[in-house]
């Protein structure tokens, strides 16, 4: 049996952190798998620090970030280079994650290619297709294009069905951002000494993205956290 061509395209700092335990898990299997990755650096110096961190090198690297770059010029942009690392490289299979601009033009122009989209992340939803903006759009795009879907939660998993796709590609497999958290607890002594941190009080470490989170939003989760 020829073994599994498995093209993984990422461009974002979110992306690499939980794809990233994807990339590795198919690098030890190199009897089973062709393990080859591109990246849009839809994000670029945040991309590259996680591609440091996890030891990742791209195959591919389609530099794609520009200044002041829109959502037209962007999609498109993507659409045709994944065209071209689509026939140079031949996959049996793309995977993709979550919600950005990149999964939602990687996912369009392999459906357009007719090669399989595996969707990780797949099933979130707020069922508002302005919140998230474009993100919640770009899934639901993603999902009805995919034919593999791995699904974080069984709520996730209840979303893809209840959506209407009918697929026996359906796999509840959690998320891989823990796989990302344990490797590098376990790969890397974490300094916290400058930080001045008082011992004797918890400390939590968030972080929160989305243009809908300033202001109120932001206000609404430190308080909720407290």
């Amino acid at each position: 049996m020829k073994k599994v061509k498995v093209l993984t395209v990422f461009g974002t700092r979110p992306e690499a952190i939980k794809m990233a335990p994807v990339v590795m898990e198919l690098s030890k299997h190199p009897e089973d798998f062709e393990s080859i990755v591109c990246v849009t650096a839809q994000h670029r110096e945040m991309l590259d620090q996680v591609l440091k961190l996890f030891q990742i090198k791209p195959d591919f690297d389609l530099n794609i970030m520009k200044q002041n770059q829109d959502l037209w010029n962007l999609t498109a942009d993507m659409i045709l280079q994944m065209k071209n690392i689509f026939e140079k490289v031949n996959p049996h299979v793309v995977l993709v994650h979550g919600d950005t601009t990149t999964t939602l033009a990687t996912s369009l122009s392999a459906f357009y290619a007719q090669i399989p989209v595996g969707h990780v992340e797949a099933g979130l939803r707020t069922f508002n297709k302005y919140y998230p903006f474009p993100e919640e759009i770009n899934r639901v795009v993603t999902d009805a294009v995919s034919t593999f879907y791995f699904a974080p939660t069984q709520k996730s998993v209840n979303n893809i069905i209840n959506s209407g796709i009918k697929s026996n590609h359906i796999y509840l497999t959690g998320n891989t951002v823990i796989d990302a958290l344990l490797y590098t607890v376990n790969n890397y002594k974490i300094d916290l000494s400058e930080l001045n941190i008082n011992k004797n009080l918890k400390t939590i470490l968030l972080t929160s993205h989305r243009r809908e989170n300033f202001g109120k939003g932001l206000v609404g989760i430190f308080g909720a956290v407290k």
